[in-house]
């Protein structure tokens, strides 16, 4: 659990309020995110990271301060988790949002943030236990020039998890506008089929999933890798599927619907995957 979070360079107990009721993220969602991972003290795909957040805040029209640098939140976020002694491996939560005031209008646009930490255990190697996933239908994402930002208007993956509790699942997919499959409720999707990998192009709508962009500069030189928009066909006539977040790395799948996946291949990627980030 976390112990103490940091808000805007101030550590508090956890649980001790901080924001008020006029908070933008409260009322908006107006602020992004990033999950990261900390393994003996390093983020993990660090540069991935700030690349994503900053590129994100600028499409959201943050002013963002000289000092508000990546060197400066990663010393933020390693000192709490050296006050939290989440050291070893962690997960980290780092959110930034326009702060307060203003019913439309935002008072100025710079960035808020608050940073939490939890202990968590290594997740390098591939789950044992494939995961099942169905397809959540109750909503659908557009495909904008916001779909991409890991933003705090997250309400299809959050009903679409709900879904997959209800209903025994391990995650879901959630479509785009299109019927297309744009990503999953916590991970990018990538299927094989024929010795071929195939994930949704960002303009299907899915997470800029850092993960993902990592396996695709770094993997295709070994593996064909293509970026093309996916069916619920063609998840249902591959040979693997498997799933990446920042967290887990690689998730291999081994059920959607009545379809069961093996995972050879799925292996040799987590394999060389470690190999080149740890």
């Amino acid at each position: 659990m976390s112990i103490f979070f940091n808000y805007n360079n101030k550590i508090y107990k956890d649980g001790q309020p901080v924001i008020s009721a006029g908070n933008r993220a409260l009322r908006y969602g107006d602020g992004l995110f990033e999950t990261m991972k900390i393994i003996d003290g390093k983020i993990i795909l660090e540069d991935l990271h700030f690349e994503r957040l900053f590129t994100g805040m600028g499409k959201m029209h943050f002013e963002i301060p000289q000092n508000f640098s990546k060197n400066y939140i990663i010393d933020e976020i390693l000192t709490l988790c050296k006050k939290n002694q989440h050291t070893k491996c962690a997960r980290v939560r780092l959110m930034v949002f326009r702060g307060s005031g203003g019913l439309y209008d935002a008072v100025n646009n710079y960035p808020d943030y608050i940073i939490e930490t939890w202990e968590i255990e290594d997740t390098s190697a591939l789950n044992s236990n494939g995961f099942i996933i169905d397809i959540y239908a109750g909503s659908k994402k557009s495909c904008d020039e916001f779909s991409n930002l890991k933003n705090n208007n997250f309400l299809p993956y959050v009903m679409g998890a709900f879904y997959a509790k209800q209903n025994k699942l391990n995650d879901c997919i959630i479509l785009n506008n299109y019927e297309r499959i744009c990503d999953t409720t916590i991970a990018n999707i990538f299927i094989i089929k024929d010795d071929e990998i195939y994930t949704p192009p960002l303009n299907e709508g899915c997470v800029a999933g850092v993960m993902r962009k990592f396996i695709i500069n770094t993997f295709s030189s070994q593996f064909t890798i293509l970026e093309m928009p996916l069916t619920i066909e063609h998840l249902q006539n591959a040979d693997e599927v498997f799933l990446t977040n920042s967290i887990k790395n690689i998730i291999w799948v081994k059920q959607f619907q009545d379809k069961k996946y093996y995972n050879p291949t799925v292996k040799k990627i987590n394999e060389l995957l470690i190999k080149s980030v740890y």
